[in-house]
């Protein structure tokens, strides 16, 4: 009788290699098959090649899902604290960027030099490029089999992530496999992603591309398959549109023909003294031309533009009465405008949807209606927020999934 893996993890990614690191040190005989002739691409290309590996403050509230409490169990058994301590054994120097996010210092090729390393130590056999042609189960056995021959496991564990980055092999087989086995799966669709804008939106800010700045900015609604989100990030002008953390983070909870509300101001109020109400009431103003005022809290391009807008650019503050001074307020901080779409899954970092979270074990991530077959990190309905968030998905998924095998 052929060999019998514990476990077979098709999928080479942040998810996959770290499951199956686990797994082996457990004592379970595990083999992991991928398509790619390189594994480790989307950990490879991350963080501008220095690979977001988690976030200080990871939290379930950073995570967007039909079911939000499902991630609270693996999130609570590996911790953001537990990979840093993992990443320290290994000595890999990094540091902390905006908001809790963490970068290696030289490369993203530690985090999966970390990760083989950890396959190593538990003696996993890492098969590719293989390609799967079937997945079958009949009693307590898995078989799968491959323009390689034929695998027998008690448990399968699905990790080929998600749709976004096509060049560099995304696929949606973990979807298609979860559709056999009669998964629910809900519909996946970019996340992370820039957000496309017709000429007609910025008219007036085609010359402003390239300006970045911190804002606050609004998107989704209580209605909405995630929900409304609010961000302090900072944004882009590009000759496209917007984009930049604030519109990727935005891009999640946005829906077609939904409008994203942006407050230009909103970010510069925190930690600082400064309140959006003096700006239009000191009186210390008065024979300041508008422009000027608005260039104390704003880039000096964009200042003239939105008083090119109201028609107040060269005017003087005294000479705006109350009512313009009240409508360029609400433009600064309720500036609402309609994204035409998204740059689509070339430029997506993640994927909203996936398989439906009703349908697995939230301790175990294994099918409720298969056991022995397993789905974790992208493939699963559970998107992080931008910044190091959706790695630690991908740690926590597997970590509790290799406990269970």
């Amino acid at each position: 009788m052929s060999k019998i893996w514990d476990a077979v993890i098709i999928g080479g990614g942040a998810a996959g290699l770290f499951c199956a690191g686990v797994a082996g040190q457990l004592g379970k005989k595990v083999l992991l098959l991928d398509h790619a002739e390189i594994l480790g691409e989307k950990i490879r290309i991350s963080g501008g090649g220095r690979c977001n590996f988690t976030n200080l403050h990871s939290s379930p509230a950073n995570f967007l899902s039909l079911n939000a409490h499902f991630v609270k169990s693996a999130l609570a058994r590996y911790s953001s604290k537990d990979f840093i301590q993992l990443v320290q054994t290994y000595r890999i120097a990094y540091h902390e960027k905006h908001q809790g996010q963490l970068f290696c210092d030289d490369s993203a090729k530690q985090i999966i030099d970390l990760l083989f390393s950890e396959c190593a130590k538990g003696g996993v056999k890492i098969r590719n490029p293989v390609k799967l042609e079937a997945i079958s189960h009949e009693a307590d056995v898995w078989t799968i089999q491959t323009n390689q021959g034929v695998e027998k496991t008690k448990a399968v564990v699905m990790a080929t992530g998600g749709l976004p980055v096509p060049a560099i092999g995304a696929t949606a087989y973990s979807l298609d496999i979860a559709k056999q086995f009669g998964l629910n799966v809900i519909d996946p669709r970019p996340a992370l992603v820039p957000l496309s804008f017709t000429s007609e939106t910025f008219s007036n800010l085609n010359e402003l591309a390239g300006l970045s700045l911190p804002v606050r900015i609004s998107s989704g609604s209580k209605g909405s398959r995630y929900g409304a989100c609010r961000f302090n990030e900072d944004l882009l002008l590009t000759h496209k549109g917007l984009s930049g953390p604030a519109v990727l983070q935005a891009s999640s909870y946005w829906t077609e023909g939904e409008a994203i509300h942006i407050d230009w101001l909103g970010a510069v109020e925190v930690g600082s003294s400064f309140q959006c109400d003096d700006l239009f009431n000191n009186e210390d103003n008065r024979l300041k031309l508008t422009e000027t005022i608005l260039a104390s809290v704003l880039p000096q391009r964009l200042a003239k533009a939105f008083a090119e807008q109201k028609n107040l650019l060269g005017r003087k503050w005294a000479e705006v009465s109350k009512k313009d001074r009240q409508v360029l307020k609400e433009l600064l901080t309720n500036w609402s405008v309609k994204p035409a779409g998204t740059l689509g899954w070339k430029k997506a970092e993640v994927m909203l949807g996936g398989v439906d979270t009703k349908e697995l074990d939230g301790q175990t991530m294994m099918s409720r209606n298969h056991p022995g077959l397993y789905f974790i990190g992208e493939c699963v309905d559970v998107t992080g927020h931008l910044g190091g968030h959706n790695f630690q998905w991908a740690w926590s998924s597997g970590f509790a999934c290799a406990q269970a095998l």
